[in-house]
């Protein structure tokens, strides 16, 4: 018996630690496809800020968010700081790989941010901003649910298998707060309301992170199976990643079809997103089987390609279309357990999306505002016309091609 608990120690442990340096790969996913999708002189930026929120989320989270999202403390908030008041003989498995797979997800939240505020935001307050999500608003609303306090019964009977509101709306929320207060980078809208493209510079690399989001969710919600210790673990977390592959091929699939039929071309842009909203449309219920992963992906597929048009008539401008794919397919995703998992309800969903988002938006419009307030959040105008790199940065994602 005692071999029997050392194997499924050792097992559980190594799945938390593969399953997040695949999460943790997400990472480079995310800044390659922000810099395919914003322009060369905004690229260093755009970099910089995505290898410092990485940085930023895990400081943070070891000092004091895992445990306000895992502590004992309040039915509000959790209490403690540096992993305190766990034990691995406690948990069952090495609290630091519990702690590593975590703080990953902490890090995927703030990236959703990075790509919606892109080409006009300072890179400083962005990067004060992240301290904030990581180390307080995100632990926060993570104590209610995985943290398990329920926010004293009010969101009981939630459930988010992987994180569709927990991680990707949470960080769509707090996006839409700071693009509302920046505003549309310059020369997006024209003043008698039109929509003026500004391509990426990169399709090949935007292309590229794509697989590699896609590539990383695999890690993303199989480990969220959260055991590898037995035949009945396996086999979930094996349907779980078939699922998550299935939910991303539907909604780059729906993506592809509809700006087929919509616009009389496929959209490279939208399939990429297609694929990304599929696969946070599964990521709050991967368990329920790849036909119900396939709904949802066509589901997820199309809400993009609606989305993006949309935000874009509110005059709310986001550069790589993250809102679209991590806050309103991720509000999908969420609803979607509640209609095909017959075990939970869907009021109960819908309380779980609207006290996270309301938390988490006017948490995050407060920071955002003050950060404005006292530091600024948008480049000046000539900072922004010029690209953000030389300003912020001093380099030059490619200096070879200087514009004329």
């Amino acid at each position: 018996m005692e071999n029997f608990t050392d194997v499924k120690y050792i097992l559980d442990g190594f799945l938390f630690v593969f399953a997040g340096i695949l999460v943790m790969w997400m990472a480079a996913g995310f800044a390659m496809l922000e810099s395919g999708l914003t322009r060369t002189k905004n690229t260093a930026t755009v970099l910089t800020k995505n290898i410092v929120l990485f940085a930023i989320s895990c400081i943070m989270f070891y000092f004091v968010g895992y445990n306000f999202m895992y502590g004992e403390g309040s039915s509000f908030i959790g209490s403690g700081a540096m992993l305190s008041g766990k034990t691995s003989e406690a948990l069952g498995y090495p609290v630091m790989a519990d702690f590593f797979f975590q703080v990953v997800f902490v890090a995927t939240s703030a990236s959703v941010v990075s790509g919606t505020i892109a080409e006009r935001m300072k890179l400083w307050p962005f990067l004060i901003f992240t301290v904030v999500l990581s180390g307080l608003i995100y632990p926060i609303q993570g104590h209610w649910t995985w943290g398990g306090s329920e926010l004293g019964g009010l969101i009981t009977g939630f459930s988010d298998f992987a994180g569709s509101t927990i991680v990707h709306s949470v960080g769509g929320w707090a996006a839409l707060a700071g693009v509302l207060i920046l505003g549309a980078r310059k020369g997006k809208y024209t003043k008698d309301g039109q929509v003026k493209p500004i391509p990426g510079s990169n399709l090949p690399l935007a292309t590229l992170g794509t697989f590699i989001l896609w590539m990383g969710w695999f890690g993303f919600n199989g480990g969220s199976q959260l055991a590898l210790g037995s035949k009945e673990d396996i086999d979930g977390i094996a349907s779980v990643v078939a699922s998550t592959n299935m939910a991303a091929c539907a909604g780059a699939l729906m993506a592809a079809v509809l700006t087929q039929l919509i616009y009389k071309k496929v959209d490279l842009t939208m399939v990429l997103n297609g694929a990304l909203a599929g696969l946070v449309s599964c990521t709050a219920g991967p368990d329920l089987g790849m036909n119900i992963a396939f709904i949802e992906g066509l589901i997820g597929g199309a809400l993009v390609v609606f989305a993006v048009p949309f935000f874009d008539k509110l005059r709310i401008d986001d550069p790589v279309g993250a809102l679209s794919v991590h806050l309103v397919a991720g509000i999908w995703g969420t609803l979607a357990v509640g209609i095909f998992n017959p075990e939970v309800a869907l009021l109960a969903q819908v309380k779980g999306i609207v006290v996270i988002g309301a938390f988490v938006f006017i948490s995050s419009f407060i920071v955002w505002k003050i950060l404005d307030l006292i530091i600024g959040l948008r480049a000046d105008e000539e900072t922004e016309v010029n690209g953000l790199d030389i300003h912020e940065t001093g380099l030059e994602a490619y200096p070879e091609f200087k514009r004329a």
